[in-house]
């Protein structure tokens, strides 16, 4: 059985790259922080597996055969897609895959009645992996990575019970499916509150961002999924803020765990509230 060792969950706003130069010192310093701690703890995880949830901006699919989960099959995952390497301006990367982990995903989300997709090809990633692989050091930590992009923009949206009851379902993967001794990282990538090119473009809710991640802190899941409706995702950011479903599929997937925030930072220009935690995965 393999065992989860590490979760964690945190923004990919392209800015975090992108503007990073031109940031205000205190926010550059709360950047540093957190993502400097979750690349340590990568770091130490010794981590076999890397399974990442984030969101698909539009890009790998037709909106008409648009897949809830997609999930990158490919022995390397190489970006960030050329298109977006401008607007990201960050280092190009190589990450080791693992394509019988991927394959293990999509034959037993099949077996518990949840449609995972594979491509074997290398997926189009933008900040939702490029930030993450940055700025967390995917690449430079030699971590071997499988990506899941979700469906946040084609309705109808996997809501927050249904990304609870996956990751509940990955859980059971990973500990029942994957190799003995097999140690597995999850990462949620996406949010906090913003609005991709709407009329809130530059709006950043503060008060709803540390209203969930004070809800990720006291740990009362069930409250949780009572209250981070996609009604109140949309009311801090239309099209963009419920990309925190995919904080719900971790989740799902370690249950009632110890949460820590590792720093919260609102910066205008980067035009999303950006946050991260770790749950305390020991014992």
């Amino acid at each position: 059985m393999g065992d989860i060792v590490l979760a964690l969950a945190a923004s990919h706003a392209p800015g975090l790259a992108g503007l990073y130069a031109g940031a205000p010192e205190d926010t550059k310093a709360e950047v540093d922080k957190m993502y400097g701690a979750m690349s340590a703890e990568i770091a130490a995880a010794n981590l076999d597996v890397l399974i990442l949830f984030g969101n698909d901006h539009l890009a790998n699919s037709r909106v008409l055969e648009y897949p809830d989960f997609l999930v990158g099959m490919a022995a390397e995952h190489t970006g960030p897609y050329e298109w977006f390497k401008p607007w990201l301006n960050c280092r190009n990367y190589t990450l080791q895959g693992r394509p019988e982990v991927a394959e293990a995903l999509i034959s037993g989300m099949a077996r518990r009645g949840v449609l995972f997709v594979g491509r074997r090809e290398n997926l189009l990633y933008d900040d939702n992996l490029s930030i993450p692989t940055v700025l967390c050091d995917f690449d430079t930590n030699d971590v071997p990575v499988v990506p899941v992009l979700m469906n946040c923009n084609v309705p109808p949206v996997p809501d927050q019970q249904q990304c609870y009851a996956v990751g509940e379902a990955l859980g059971d993967i990973i500990r029942n499916d994957l190799p003995n001794g097999m140690r597995v990282g999850l990462f949620g990538s996406g949010g906090l509150s913003h609005e991709p090119g709407g009329k809130r473009y530059f709006f950043i809710d503060q008060e709803f961002d540390h209203w969930f991640m004070d809800m990720l802190e006291e740990g009362d899941h069930e409250k949780l999924l009572n209250e981070a409706t996609p009604e109140r995702m949309e009311e801090s950011g239309a099209g963009g803020t419920a990309e925190l479903y995919a904080w719900f599929v971790v989740l799902g997937a370690i249950g009632t765990r110890l949460c820590s925030r590792l720093g919260y930072t609102a910066y205008d220009n980067f035009k999303c509230g950006v946050g991260a935690v770790r749950w305390q995965m020991g014992g």
